[in-house]
């Protein structure tokens, strides 16, 4: 179990910064009417308003930027206690985890929410995995009279009281406070907490070697997954099942959790795209906030300068002048990007016109030929013959695929193109890469009585990007079935590689190609080509598509092949070196 136990390990960390994201997001009732009274109590402290409303927002760069104003401006110690909290919290948020502890260190014992900022304490220590000071923080906690009476979550305390004694290896202590921390989320109905308190059960299970202990928790934390809206947990919970069936050799039900956990990937790399983008608006907003805050100063300037008039007319002047200038250069700049703009458009524009031409021709043919099969189609069912009703509704199958991989690789081009696929290179096993592409290319080789062999080495590692790579070997193997003869053979194997790169070898023993096709189809062009064979007609997009991945994953593409005799495609990717 060797395998499993590394990764729910590895979960504790997760875990850990997940409570604290919970507690974050949880100002409390009792700290806002506090605030707001202390707003009532000292109106004319403007930069304590601000600080306060920034704060309560989660703009915290304004909240430190009005936190220090207000620091500087007033003597009030219950004030400067406020302030140190909302920086001590705002420099947590920013991970600036020393900064926020010696913010939360300047707050004084007699701080109305003293508390507060011991739990906030513990939360860093325990990110930071000095155990020890993290558990006396949340003891001191859990020691308060009336902890209800208090704006906090006793649930959350004594979980992090459990992780503390989890890392410490005391796990009598930690299975103790885990569970109390279960019983209350269970009253309270927390679901995202209860996951993870599963999980943490389940990992303290495992350091023990509980095996039969620790499973029956990844089965609740996966099955109470499904009614979370957190795709991170969702993905943790399926991945943790699939290894745990791997370890119990049960192969058909861990591939089905890895393909859920693959579809959890998916989300989550598009929740993650919206929330790239949702961090860029909020850094603009903070650009615009700081705009108007040049602003302002800029107004004070002008305001001393009214003082005297000469120095005001002279300053009015440089204002206009320097107005004029920056608006000129604005509309050059414009012009630029709307010139480049255009310039990129008539490019995109001429590259779809030349698709829709290649791609509207070949799919008409498709469909046409798909009419042609249904006419002999109903011919052979109202005669009733069998043979020739088995050979026209395969020929209508292998249409049918043609054409959905030509709209395939269309919508992957287009996608390459416009600058809108996901890309990140990453350590990838070959081998199991190339069995999750060829499984669903076997029934097309069936068919054709293919003779399929794998023999991809499985100690290579390559530095790529998972879906690139996996579009690549799919083109690649469909071609060399389209182009095989019936009872011909496919092999996938890899050749002795160089210290830096691996090639991964798709040969078969199909219709081959000639010197002119090969330099054709190897050149380093746009363009797309069309091939000879009636047959087999196509756009080249596949190919092309195949060889602007290969590129982009640091690779090259070769050929080796010789008509009626058969094909060698060599694909050559950067080894990753530093794999363990």
């Amino acid at each position: 179990m060797a395998k499993i136990r590394l990764f729910t390990t590895s979960i504790l960390f997760f875990l850990s910064f997940f409570l604290f994201s919970q507690e974050r997001q949880h100002v409390g009732n009792l700290m806002d009417i506090a605030i707001k009274a202390k707003i009532k109590k000292f109106k004319e402290n403007t930069n304590f308003d601000k600080a306060q409303m920034f704060f309560r927002q989660g703009i915290w760069d304004s909240t430190l930027v009005y936190s220090m104003k207000e620091m500087s401006n007033t003597k009030n110690k219950e004030l400067t206690d406020y302030c140190h909290y909302f920086r001590g919290i705002s420099f947590k948020e920013k991970k600036l985890f020393n900064e926020s502890k010696k913010e939360f260190n300047e707050i004084s014992n007699n701080f109305q929410f003293f508390y507060k900022v011991k739990i906030k304490l513990g939360e860093i220590a325990l990110g930071q995995n000095e155990f020890e000071n993290a558990l006396q923080y949340f003891e001191e906690i859990e020691k308060l009279p009336n902890v209800s009476n208090y704006d906090l979550k006793k649930s959350n305390v004594l979980h992090n009281i459990g992780l503390c004694y989890l890392h410490l290896k005391k796990f009598d202590k930690a299975e103790e406070y885990l569970f109390k921390s279960t019983k209350l989320q269970e009253t309270e109905k927390d679901t995202l907490m209860l996951i993870g308190s599963y999980m943490d059960i389940a990992t303290l299970y495992y350091e023990q070697y509980k095996d039969n202990q620790a499973i029956p928790y990844f089965e609740k934390a996966y099955h109470l997954s499904k009614k979370a809206k957190s795709f991170e947990l969702r993905r943790t919970a399926t991945k943790n099942m699939a290894v745990v069936e791997e370890n119990r050799k049960n192969f058909p039900l861990a591939l089905a959790y890895r393909k859920e956990y693959e579809k959890w990937k998916d989300s989550l790399n598009d929740q993650n795209k919206v929330w790239a983008i949702a961090d860029l608006e909020k850094k603009f907003a903070v650009k615009q906030k700081q705009k108007e805050v040049n602003i302002l100063e800029a107004e004070n300037k002008v305001k001393a300068a009214e003082r005297n008039g000469l120095l005001f007319s002279s300053v009015l002047l440089l204002i206009l002048f320097g107005t004029g200038v920056y608006f000129y250069r604005q509309k050059i700049k414009n012009n630029k990007i709307i010139l480049a703009q255009k310039n990129e458009l008539d490019e995109l524009n001429a590259t779809k016109d030349k698709l829709f031409s290649i791609v509207s021709h070949d799919l008409r043919s498709s469909v046409n030929a798909l009419k042609i099969s249904n006419t002999k189609l109903i011919e052979n069912l109202e005669t009733k013959n069998f043979d020739e009703l088995d050979v026209l509704l395969h020929n209508n199958s292998t249409i049918a695929n043609g054409a959905y991989n030509l709209l395939d690789n269309l919508l992957n081009w287009a996608l390459l193109q416009t600058k809108q696929t996901y890309f990140f290179q990453e350590s990838l096993h070959l081998a199991t890469i190339v069995q999750h592409v060829e499984y669903n290319y076997k029934p097309l080789m069936l068919n054709k009585n293919i003779n399929y062999e794998n023999r991809v080495s499985k100690t290579d590692y390559v530095f790529a990007d998972l879906d690139s790579l996996k579009i690549i070997i799919r083109n690649l193997l469909d071609n060399a079935i389209k182009f095989s003869k019936e009872n011909g053979t496919i092999s996938i194997y890899t050749r002795t590689s160089s210290d830096d790169f691996c090639y991964l070898v798709i040969e078969d023993t199909g219709l081959g190609m000639s010197a002119s096709t090969q330099e054709e189809l190897l050149k380093e062009t746009v363009l797309l080509s069309k091939k000879k064979n009636d047959d087999a007609i196509g756009t080249g997009l596949g190919m092309q598509l195949c060889k602007s991945l290969i590129h982009k994953n640091g690779g090259k593409l070769e050929i080796e092949s010789e008509e009626n005799v058969g094909t060698k495609i060599i694909i050559v990717l950067q080894k990753f070196k530093d794999h363990g």
